[in-house]
């Protein structure tokens, strides 16, 4: 996926989660948008180097976001809005080979208990598909990448309302990406959400799939193009 084009700059720091300031390469300080509730461990130090896109359009608040930070020489994507684009992306370029052969994908469809499914996959010789796609940026170990960063009583509900799709003869599919270029497994962070954890291992019990993938990045696009092991 090709990204818009991007400026440079310093963090200052992220605070009230969703605001960051910025002290651009051009001197300016600007407030940026972070679409990410995350806790951001390691990726939020003061001093990094980071990549906003900034638009156009005269009713926003603010004019630029957060999408690119720089830790040791790594580009990682942390706009939590990118994945499902990412996703429907490479499920339309067959680049997911356990999510081929649909003749037709929606997104933002509603389902459960006042929730919209990230992508619903339909064909009439399949079961309706429905993916949840997750954000992964942690990684506390070389090569492994984690979910998630924070408490998540969200995600947990879309671990139920995915396992009652499989209870109802469809197919649930939870599919985290990884935006974090060089990791080769990924594995749930139970330490940080126990509740999280647990919801999994209920939701694969009900018939749940779990897929994992990673990313390749530059500050010009991100690709979906690895698969990661899972270690659940």
């Amino acid at each position: 996926m090709k990204l818009p084009a991007l400026v440079s700059g310093t963090l200052i720091k992220r605070y009230k989660r969703f605001l960051a300031d910025v002290e651009l390469d051009t001197g300016e300080t600007i407030t940026a948008h972070c679409a990410n509730p995350g806790a951001m461990m390691g990726l939020n130090d003061p001093g990094n180097r980071v990549w906003l896109s900034k638009s156009d359009n005269p009713k926003r608040k603010l004019a630029y976001s957060w999408e690119l930070v720089e830790v040791d020489g790594t580009l990682i994507g942390i706009n939590t809005s990118m994945p499902n684009k990412l996703a429907e992306e490479a499920i339309a370029a067959d680049r997911i080979k356990e999510l081929t052969g649909y003749a037709n994908m929606r997104r933002e469809v509603k389902y459960g208990q006042n929730s919209r499914i990230d992508i619903l996959l339909e064909d009439d010789k399949k079961p309706l598909t429905y993916v949840e796609v997750k954000n992964v940026h942690l990684m506390r170990e070389p090569g492994l990448a984690e979910f998630p960063d924070s408490v998540t009583a969200r995600g947990a509900k879309h671990l139920v309302e995915l396992g009652d799709m499989a209870e109802q003869g469809h197919r649930a599919v939870m599919l985290y990406l990884v935006q974090y270029p060089g990791t080769q497994r990924f594995k749930l962070a139970d330490d940080i959400d126990t509740k999280y954890a647990a919801a999994l291992e209920i939701a694969r019990g009900r018939g749940v799939e779990t897929l994992c993938y990673g990313c390749d990045i530059t500050t010009d696009a991100i690709e979906l193009t690895y698969q990661l092991d899972i270690e659940i």
